[in-house]
């Protein structure tokens, strides 16, 4: 099953995820040595304020193909959808559930149209880092707000709106300098980090990540504006002590990349429709 969109940002994404998964890099790896407790733990429903009971629990894996998350959620007991962009990925989904004996259904499209889930209604959306591969995240949340149960719950990981486009490699020498403009849909492009390849895989010839940035601002009052209230928040970074000036690691202790959120949907509790 396929969406209908098919724009350039759809084509240049579903183009880059299909050469990552040819290179085997990080995110398209799927993970074949789970079992419930370390599912769990990968998961870490419970530090997410989450309900970790989740037999017959309808999930969405929402532009999360890569036989990671489907894999977990599915041992764990969860009736699992996975959405994605690349064929690729979702293959890797299939291949992981094949492995573990358990279902996944898979659906190929772009995370700004959910029309083929509409017949759905999900306990939990899980939503990795990929919010900052469209212009305007105002749009998916409209879509997740379509298929989510009332009562149900959104998490969602993405960029850490303050810091988008900025890497380790911005130190100079005292801190990491921000240089981009703080503003909704502002283009940034930066190379893939080490860590997304290893000795197996060469990452040169993928184009890098097209990025647009997303405001907290646009973020937070686009979800509470389709009816989501905010239950968790946390910033991803490293505590480490020691850490060398201009690693990614020193980098994260100084300028947190990622944000985590967990959203529970409560359409009319402020007001919304």
């Amino acid at each position: 099953m396929v969406s209908a969109m098919t724009d350039d940002v759809y084509r240049y994404n579903e183009e880059r995820w299909e050469a990552l998964v040819a290179a085997d890099a990080l995110f398209t790896r799927p993970m074949l040595d789970l079992d419930e407790e370390k599912a769990r733990a990968y998961l870490g429903l419970a530090r997410l304020g989450l309900p970790d009971d989740l037999a017959g629990r309808k999930v969405l894996c929402l532009a999360g193909g890569g036989g990671q998350q489907s894999a977990a959620f599915a041992l764990l007991g969860a009736d699992v959808t996975v959405f994605d962009i690349s064929a690729g990925q979702l293959e890797r989904d299939r291949s992981a559930a094949e492995h573990y004996g358990v279902g996944v259904r898979t659906v190929q499209g772009d995370m700004r149209d959910l029309s083929a889930l509409y017949d759905s209604s999900f306990d939990l959306v899980w939503h990795p880092y990929s919010l900052t591969f469209v212009p305007d995240s105002r749009v998916v949340f409209r879509e997740v707000a379509k298929v989510v149960e009332k009562g149900g719950h959104y998490h969602l990981m993405c960029a850490n709106p303050f810091f988008s486009g900025l890497t380790h490699s911005s130190w100079n020498g005292e801190g990491y300098t921000l240089r981009q403009p703080y503003t909704d849909e502002a283009a940034t492009s930066y190379p893939d980090q080490e860590w997304v390849y290893d000795r197996t895989s060469d990452g040169r010839s993928i184009r890098e990540p097209r990025e647009y940035r997303q405001t907290l601002s646009r973020i937070v009052n686009g979800l509470t504006g389709e009816g989501f209230l905010l239950t968790h928040l946390s910033e991803v970074h490293s505590d480490r002590p020691g850490l060398e000036p201009g690693s990614w690691e020193h980098f994260m202790s100084v300028a947190p990349p990622w944000l985590e959120f967990v959203w529970q949907y409560r359409p009319g509790v402020l007001g919304t429709a």
